[in-house]
């Protein structure tokens, strides 16, 4: 997805520029993306952190700017007459905040807390993660909430090309600036993303080397991107149906996870997690069971409109629970 936000957002930021912003160009940063990507996940964690120090900088710079061009965009008396919203559709999107930045990366903290020392403090990893990962998203949504509130037609297009709608509020001048660090910044949490997932798939017992994993979820990722940009209707209706979906095993993943945690006190024999043939064997079968059974009973209790999806939720109406066209 954020491969497809970086290509959407260029096109549009071109065309804002007045030049060309066609199939020839979103191929063209569709391929300087990925490969972007892709070269930094083989390379690995060293890379990524000076990339991410560098972009981290550039970007609180850049967003602090646009916040300053736009601001004079609020209009305060639209959005005091905005209506309440219904609790469901708050929840909602909470619910969704919530898979897209926090629970999406659950299954991959360990990606940096095992380069820590043991002698790092368990609360302050915890504090600084939640404060650091938290304190940019709140203040971002809360002033996109305000610059719908004040310009409605703003909603049709964002469904569209979030990021590349965001560049229309800005003058001429300040778009290349924006547009290079909006870029930056989506590859670099694709790079993350990208890295962290060849990591699963070793620790799943993928026969393969790193970079050969990070290959593979390369493949999936410009399959994905390719759909999103040139075949889907709109960007939200593939990406909300995206973590809806993936929220749910993760979801069932987290709760085996914490629930063995709580039952065993920490009483864990790291030694014997290299063992195969040792405590723990290679797989546990009732965690595994019990994972796909929350997934299976999650799928079928959650609402998803997007396209491809409406297998899901089938069990609404049957338990009472009211069905989509009620939702």
């Amino acid at each position: 997805m954020l491969v497809s936000l970086a290509v959407l957002a260029t096109a549009t930021i071109f065309r804002d520029l007045g030049w060309s912003a066609g199939d020839f160009t979103k191929v063209v940063a569709f391929l300087a993306v990925v490969a972007i990507i892709i070269l930094a996940g083989v390379i690995g964690f060293d890379l990524i952190m000076r990339l991410q120090m560098v972009i981290t900088v550039a970007t609180v710079v850049i967003t602090v700017g646009y916040i300053l061009l736009t601001v004079d965009e609020l209009n305060w008396d639209r959005i005091d007459g905005m209506a309440s919203g219904s609790m469901t559709a708050v929840i909602g999107a909470l619910l969704l905040m919530m898979t897209a930045f926090g629970l999406s990366w659950t299954n991959s903290a360990a990606d940096y807390s095992r380069y820590l020392p043991r002698s790092a403090s368990s609360a302050g990893v915890v504090g600084w993660t939640t404060f650091g990962s938290a304190i940019a998203p709140v203040i971002l949504l809360v002033y996109g909430l305000l610059l719908v509130g004040s310009r409605p037609g703003l909603i049709n297009k964002i469904s569209a090309d979030p990021i590349g709608t965001l560049a229309d509020l800005l003058p001429t001048w300040y778009l290349v600036p924006f547009a290079v660090v909006a870029v930056l910044g989506l590859i670099a949490g694709a790079v993350l993303d990208i890295y962290s997932s060849g990591l699963t798939l070793l620790a799943l017992g993928l026969p393969v080397k790193r970079w050969m994993a990070a290959g593979l979820d390369g493949v999936l990722m410009i399959i994905g991107s390719i759909y999103v940009v040139w075949v889907a209707q709109d960007f939200i209706g593939p990406f909300t149906g995206f973590l809806i979906t993936l929220g749910v095993p993760i979801t069932a993943w987290c709760g085996v996870f914490l629930a063995d945690l709580a039952l065993r006190k920490r009483d864990y024999d790291d030694a014997a997690f290299f063992d195969l043939k040792g405590r723990y064997r290679s797989e546990n079968w009732v965690s595994i069971g019990l994972m796909l059974l929350a997934t299976g009973l999650g799928w079928v209790l959650v609402v998803n409109f997007a396209d491809g999806f409406s297998w899901e939720g089938y069990l609404l109406g049957p338990f009472g629970l009211g069905g989509k066209d009620d939702t």
